[in-house]
C-alpha cells in the first residue's frame, strides 16, 4: 500500500542512498589496496525521471494517434534507466595506483548520511500525516 506518490520515491531515494553508503565504506575499506579506484553511483537523473513520472498530471497528456491498426501503440513511459556506478577519479594516485582520497570519502560519507536521514525524517513525517487521517477517521464513525 502507498501512503503517497511521495512516499514511493522516497523509498527509491533512500534504497539508492543506501547503496551509495555501502560503496563509499567499499572504498575507505580499500583506501590500501594497490591500483584500487574509488567508485561511486549516480541516482539523481533516476528520481528526476521517477519524479517526474509521479506527479505528472495525467489528464495534460497528450495521447498518440495510432493512424492504422497495425502500427504498435505508445508504451505507458516506463523508464529503463537505472542508477549508474562510475569511478570517482580526478584525485592524485599515490605510488602504489590507489587515488582514494580519505577526506573526499569521509566527506561524501557525512553528506549522504545527512541526506539519508533527512529522507528518513521525511518518510516518518509522511507515515505520520497518514496515520492521523485514519485516527480522525475511526474517531468520527
Amino acid at each position: 500500500m502507498n501512503i503517497s506518490r511521495a512516499h514511493e520515491l522516497m523509498k527509491s531515494a533512500m534504497d539508492y542512498r543506501a547503496a551509495r553508503q555501502d560503496m563509499i565504506a567499499g572504498n575507505i575499506a580499500n583506501a590500501d589496496t594497490p591500483h584500487y579506484r574509488p567508485r561511486d553511483i549516480r541516482f539523481e537523473e533516476v528520481l528526476e525521471q521517477k519524479s517526474a513520472s509521479l506527479f505528472a498530471d495525467k489528464s495534460q497528456t497528450l495521447q498518440m494517434s495510432q493512424t492504422n491498426g497495425a502500427h504498435l501503440s505508445a508504451s505507458e513511459g516506463t523508464s529503463s534507466a537505472k542508477p549508474t556506478t562510475f569511478f570517482r577519479d580526478g584525485h592524485m594516485a599515490r605510488n602504489d595506483g590507489n587515488s582514494v582520497d580519505l577526506d573526499v570519502e569521509t566527506s561524501e560519507m557525512a553528506k549522504n548520511s545527512t541526506m539519508f536521514n533527512a529522507l528518513t525524517a521525511a518518510m516518518k513525517k509522511d507515515s505520520a500525516i497518514f496515520k492521523s487521517v485514519i485516527d480522525a477517521s475511526s474517531k468520527t464513525s
